[in-house]
């Protein structure tokens, strides 16, 4: 090492010549021109510069300079030091189709030691020989070296780990029914529903240990909604759509899965329905007053779903808290909840005027009592004629109860749980116009119920 640095440095002494030669001496040579058009009055600095010994010792005090710093930046290179390769990748030299491995470290940690210039070479083209060989090993479990092919000889190295213990395997397979699971649901258009997706595969195999297949209780596609090529009606195809084996818990388990990636064609549609908007007053407005007109922003929305859902929706509720109002109530801004199952609202809030006028009553008779929710085993009659019908009496402003006939009110008892014989049941109504209470002048009537 000595000698190379020796070598070294005669060559920057060399290189100190060539640059007083052709860099000291011309700049000499300019100050001379200029101090020779400098006047009179700069005469001592004039003869001072054109000495000998002062050209001499500038072009001297500059190579020393740059040789001293060249000289500073060799040694500094040829320190020795160290250096550690962070999270450096293992490979495992094995027959893949016939074993599976545990144990063996997926990175280890390589601490160079050696000049600094071999190890800037070195961090520049890191080696990617980090090998660990399992060639001829049979299933069981061994104690292995990990090695490190360095490209530059001068430096020495260490691994860290630099042994394993690894587990060997014979590879089983067993084949296994796809599902499919939406990621990013939330992500889809609120307007869109995904109707079906269909995979081009239904079976795959999962190859592993044995006691790793064990663990497999599902293999699924995984459908993220954010890969859609667009949120459009129609089929979309996405390609490419990543597998992973899970056990019961819903944990991955890490198993070869053939093959390991499946197209899927998905269905998307926007299913929607017209329901109708219900104010629906909640309390009892002040005593002797009723409630006349019920007015909303808003009598239609449009919901989004399944179609599951929305077979089932006729209507949307707006409950309004009524009780003990006195005057008009102009203006109310109510939020509509939106239905389970339901993605979108064309309306998502109306305002509401409510106006009020004094309170007249009236009795409806004759309105005849429905059975509801009796077992199909039985059958169920009035257990007199006097109970087949009740009469209703109607509390609401006078225009309003003028229009209330029979048709508008439905009676009826509630069965359930009921088993053969009488009982006295009590009688419930409800209307159509939410404008208006309903009252049962019978409270209870009496039920006969027989199988049938």
């Amino acid at each position: 090492m000595k000698k190379i640095l020796k070598v070294i440095k005669s060559l920057f002494i060399n290189i100190r010549k060539i640059i007083e030669k052709t860099i000291v001496i011309p700049i000499t040579k300019l100050i001379l021109g200029i101090t020779n058009k400098i006047t009179n009055s700069s005469k001592t600095i004039e003869n001072w510069l054109s000495k000998t010994n002062t050209l001499l010792f500038v072009s001297l005090f500059i190579a020393l300079l740059l040789f001293v710093v060249i000289d500073r930046k060799i040694i500094t290179y040829a320190q020795s030091s160290a250096e550690v390769l962070k999270s450096q990748p293992v490979t495992a030299i094995f027959n893949r189709e016939a074993y599976v491995v545990e144990g063996l470290p997926e990175t280890v940690d390589i601490t160079l030691v050696g000049s600094k210039v071999n190890l800037f070479i070195a961090k520049q083209s890191p080696s990617p020989d980090i090998t660990v060989d399992l060639t001829g090993l049979k299933p069981g479990q061994h104690k292995v070296s990990i090695k490190y092919t360095q490209s530059i000889s001068d430096l020495e190295y260490t691994i860290s780990p630099s042994v394993a213990t690894v587990i060997i395997y014979d590879k089983v397979s067993e084949t296994k029914s796809l599902t499919v699971d939406v990621l990013n649901k939330d992500m889809l258009d609120s307007k869109l529903v995904i109707d079906d997706i269909s995979v081009n595969v239904d079976k795959v195999i999962v190859k592993g240990a044995e006691h790793q297949l064990a663990k497999v209780a599902s293999v699924k596609a995984l459908v993220d909604i954010n890969n859609l090529v667009s949120q459009e009606t129609g089929i979309q195809t996405m390609k490419d759509i990543t597998l992973k084996a899970y056990d019961i818990n819903g944990s991955v388990v890490d198993v070869e899965i053939v093959p390991s990636k499946v197209d899927a064609d998905i269905t998307i549609s926007s299913p929607s329905k017209e329901l109708t908007i219900k104010v629906i007053p909640i309390g009892q407005v002040a005593f002797g007053k009723a409630i006349k007109t019920i007015e909303a922003s808003a009598t239609k929305v449009v919901v989004y779903g399944s179609l599951e859902v929305l077979k089932d929706l006729n209507y949307i509720e707006v409950p309004i808290d009524v009780e003990g109002l006195k005057t008009d109530l102009i203006g109310t801004k109510q939020d509509l909840i939106k239905p389970t199952g339901i993605r979108s609202m064309s309306v998502s809030s109306i305002t509401v005027d409510i106006k009020l006028d004094t309170v007249t009553d009236k009795d409806i008779t004759d309105v005849r009592i429905d059975f509801r929710n009796l077992n199909d085993s039985y059958r169920a009659n009035a257990a007199t004629v006097a109970d087949e019908t009740v009469v209703i009496n109607v509390k609401g402003v006078e225009s309003v109860l003028e229009k209330i006939t029979s048709e508008f009110i439905n009676a009826y008892v509630d069965l359930t749980g009921l088993t053969e014989g009488v009982h006295e049941v009590e009688v419930k109504v409800e209307g159509s116009d939410n404008r208006v209470q309903y009252l049962s002048k019978n409270k209870k009537i009496a039920v006969k119920i027989t199988k049938k």
